[in-house]
């Protein structure tokens, strides 16, 4: 029995149109949230490639040497599918020893690629400038935010109240935005610029809007900052960008 193939007509808004920019995002092993949220949030013609590393959780407690292998071997890995930049993307490692220690992460990354390589405590840092903060409300789920504190104070962000759940990292994604939104409401300080709500594993991405409107403050969060500066230096791949008000004020600084 013979098959008849005819040519095939393909439906053009059934196919999946290819990115003109692609990030790669090197993220904690426990973070579950995200892929969903950069797929949602990205604006439309980014691709968004991710590799996972046992850099957070329980791994938190290794020194950046320890993790030298780790940072290499993940970066390596990107590197294969030929992203235009790589981000080292966890909040708490990237700032655990400083900002030489982050510099010590992108070097680590600059020995294995040659794409440009960024941090989210570098990219976090450039939102606070672009937004005018110079002191910060923080709200983390960590157990200890002291890490966060000490990075924020080196690059001259004075810290004026901080909250830390206290959380293990599996249970960081718990958290709802409704929580997040409340947390902040209740701990915003007048003597505040703006409010800080730092990881890369939470959904405090979904309540920046809700907590812009709210406190009339320019709010910072881990995802934001890093999908805000990799569409920054890739806009003119991208082209002309419609606005993404759930990302609060600081996408506004695109345009």
């Amino acid at each position: 029995m013979s098959v008849i193939v005819t040519d095939a007509s393909f439906d053009a808004q059934a196919t999946l149109p290819q990115p003109r920019a692609r990030i790669g995002l090197i993220i904690p092993a426990v973070n579950r949230v995200l892929e969903r949220e950069f797929n949602h949030f990205a604006p439309p013609g980014l691709g968004i490639h991710v590799t996972r590393a046992q850099i957070a959780g329980k791994w938190r407690s290794k020194s950046l040497a320890e993790l030298a292998d780790e940072i290499t071997k993940t970066t390596s890995t990107l590197a294969e599918c030929d992203p235009d930049i790589i981000v080292y993307h966890c909040t708490s490692s990237s700032m655990k020893e400083g900002p030489n220690g982050e510099r010590r992460i992108l070097q680590m990354m600059r020995t294995v690629t040659g794409i440009e390589v960024l941090s989210t405590s570098a990219l976090v840092g450039e939102a606070l400038r672009a937004l005018g903060l110079k002191s910060v409300v923080l709200i983390a789920p960590y157990m200890s935010n002291a890490d966060i504190i000490a990075y924020l104070r080196a690059i001259g962000v004075e810290v004026v109240h901080d909250i830390a759940l206290g959380l293990r990292a599996e249970e960081f994604a718990n958290v709802t935005p409704q929580r997040w939104f409340e947390l902040a409401k209740e701990n915003d300080r007048e003597e505040a610029d703006g409010i800080f709500l730092s990881c890369t594993a939470t959904r405090q991405i979904e309540a920046i809007a809700t907590i812009e409107a709210a406190l009339d403050k320019p709010v910072v969060n881990s995802n934001q900052a890093v999908l805000w500066g990799c569409v920054k230096r890739l806009q003119g791949r991208l082209g002309p960008l419609a606005p993404i008000p759930a990302l609060g004020r600081l996408m506004r600084q695109l345009n």
